[in-house]
């Protein structure tokens, strides 16, 4: 099964909750957020994985790179990524410091701080994935908008240690996407494949504005098969922020997921 059930999804299902009722869908796969982990317990939770057959398909999230504490943050993300047995840690870059308009600068450092953190990433087993976000999320969120971008950041690297998400969220709109999807395969970058659809209008909320699959634009099939044809056979993750679907029961949440799953992505 290659569907991997991105804990935001159901963020509001507790962890053993979670575990169990991927296990009795048949699910082999699921990515995980630093905070509900930090919460159950790192060893806990890497022992809850395991129990229930349950690989961790990625670790969400280091990066922002602005703050103050990213370089040592962002090495702690790496240690509990590898206690996790993940082999990727999803990096949103960060958006601007407080008061700065200089975007080149916030980019240079994001670059500076991957270069620090690429060994030790090799060092422990995890590879760093840069996942770039839609440009409205720029100033505050994430300063890598295109995949073209981060894979020139990728690109010093060796990409057993640094790679690129392909989230549909956030590039489905960039006219490069294709070529960039064939570049990452060609040069090895491709680390994680996630999905999720853009509803239009979007919600009020931007952040939990992501539409289950099959609701709104995106031709999630041609993102498949494009990951497909550049070499992409990992897990596919499947990463909603909703408050309708947050609202729903754990089960039921994961049974339409995995219902559109099967009819939108396969």
């Amino acid at each position: 099964m290659r569907f991997s059930l991105n804990q935001w999804t159901t963020r509001t299902w507790r962890l053993p909750d979670l575990a169990i009722g991927c296990a009795a869908e048949g699910v082999t796969g699921v990515g995980l957020w630093r905070e509900p982990v930090a919460d159950h317990g790192l060893a806990r939770t890497g022992k809850l994985m395991r129990d229930h057959g349950l690989a961790v398909t990625s670790l969400c999230r280091g990066g922002f790179f602005q703050e103050r504490d990213a370089l040592a943050d962002n090495r702690r993300a790496i240690e509990e990524a590898a206690a996790l047995g993940a082999p990727v840690l999803c990096l949103v870059a960060g958006g601007l410091p407080d008061g700065s308009r200089d975007l080149d600068g916030a980019r240079s450092r994001v670059a500076e701080l991957i270069a620090e953190l690429a060994p030790y990433a090799g060092e422990h087993g995890v590879r760093l994935a840069i996942e770039p976000l839609h440009p409205m999320y720029c100033s505050d969120r994430c300063v890598v908008s295109t995949l073209r971008q981060a894979l020139d950041i990728a690109a010093p690297h060796p990409p057993s240690q640094v790679g690129v998400v392909v989230d549909t969220y956030h590039l489905w709109w960039d006219p490069d996407v294709w070529e960039g999807i064939a570049r990452a395969g060609v040069t090895g970058r491709l680390a994680l494949f996630q999905v999720a659809d853009w509803v239009t209008p979007l919600p009020e909320g931007v952040l939990t504005g992501r539409g289950m699959l099959g609701d709104g634009r995106i031709d999630l099939r041609r993102f498949r098969a494009a990951v497909d044809a550049a070499g992409y056979t990992g897990p596919i993750e499947v990463e909603i922020f909703n408050e309708e679907l947050w609202a729903m029961p754990g089960p039921s949440a994961l049974e339409l997921t995995l219902s559109r799953f099967a009819q939108h992505v396969l």
